[in-house]
């Protein structure tokens, strides 16, 4: 039997597979594993979140009345001392005309108690005459009755009859001379106090009522921008009742609660760095206040031994330089760490 021979080449023994590549395989999923959990425990820079406040004033009237005239509306930028509101009330504008009619009562009192009628000097001065005309008799009756009675004709009892008259005669004449003293002097100093005193107070009457229509125009605190109008026209309005809320954006400040172990020594004075996200800029500002707050504020412990209670403090900081388009509201990011001294 005749064999047939190939002209294949003869194959190569299989080479045996690699025992690297699995430990490649490992040592690059431990490098993942370790690169996770660095990212996930990797030290995160403190970031306290705040918010921008500003000077806001929320103007009401002293007095009731109804609206007649708005000067404002919501968004105008207003200065101190513009008219926001004017209001009418007739029973002020009653009691301004009572308060004047009262102060010329008391002026014509004032001058009726200072000066005497001469009508009543004269009627007293004609009664003084009449009282001494009366003493003159009663004197020449007690004389004559004195003459008689010593040739033995008048009686002890005549003689002590003219002597009581002519003392009761003397007496008129000295109430005479009162009365008439009295009526050219005219009233008393008290009276005339009490006079002068009910005049003041009549003026100080107007001065109120003219103070209580002068707050019937209602004008603006401070300057700033008009963010609120809590009233319309022709309607009535109380005491205290709020009509217009007024924001000084000039003033604007950043204000962060922080607890106190992430203050880091921060006091007023320093610089901060802080964020804006609605405006994408970054805003160097000065710490001007740092205080405690309240109780309601504060972390409490968790643990019965090994931890305590922290207080959170407000931190204040207002922009070294204006910033434009910074608004109340707005978030304000910080890290404190990064609190520079002056």
């Amino acid at each position: 039997m005749t064999s047939i021979s190939s002209d294949l080449p003869p194959s190569k023994p299989a080479r045996p597979r690699s025992r690297v590549l699995p430990y490649v395989v490992l040592l690059i999923l431990a490098a993942l594993v370790a690169g996770l959990v660095w990212y996930a425990t990797r030290p995160v820079a403190m970031l306290v979140q705040g918010e921008a406040e500003a000077p806001r004033v929320d103007v009401s009237a002293r007095v009731p009345g109804r609206v007649v005239e708005l000067g404002a509306d919501v968004g105008d930028r207003v200065e101190q001392g513009a008219l926001l509101v004017r209001l009418e009330n007739a029973q002020l504008t009653t009691n301004l005309g009572a308060a004047q009619a009262a102060l010329v009562v008391a002026q014509r009192n004032e001058t009726a108690i200072g000066a005497t009628r001469p009508e009543i000097i004269r009627a007293r001065e004609a009664e003084l005459a009449a009282a001494e005309a009366d003493l003159q008799l009663a004197q020449e009756a007690a004389t004559r009755d004195q003459a008689l009675e010593q040739r033995g004709v008048r009686s002890q009892a005549v003689i002590e009859q003219s002597a009581r008259n002519l003392a009761a005669a003397e007496r008129k004449v000295e109430a005479a001379q009162a009365q008439l003293d009295l009526a050219r002097a005219g009233a008393s100093p008290e009276e005339r106090a009490v006079a002068a005193a009910q005049v003041d107070q009549a003026r100080a009457a107007i001065g109120q009522a003219e103070a209580n229509i002068d707050e019937l125009n209602v004008t603006a605190p401070q300057g700033g921008q008009v963010t609120g109008r809590m009233v319309e026209l022709g309607e009535n309005v109380g005491a205290g009742a709020p009509l217009f809320t007024i924001v000084d954006l000039d003033g604007t400040w950043f204000t962060f609660n922080i607890r106190e172990n992430l203050l880091g020594g921060l006091k007023v004075g320093d610089r901060l760095r802080v964020q804006v996200p609605a405006l994408d800029a970054q805003v160097d500002a000065t710490v001007t206040l740092i205080n405690a707050q309240g109780d309601f504020a504060s972390w409490r412990a968790t643990r019965a031994t090994g931890d305590f209670d922290l207080r959170s403090f407000e931190v204040r900081a207002a922009p070294a330089t204006p910033v434009p388009g910074l608004r109340p509201g707005m978030s304000a990011l910080i890290r404190p760490a990064e609190a520079e001294g002056e």
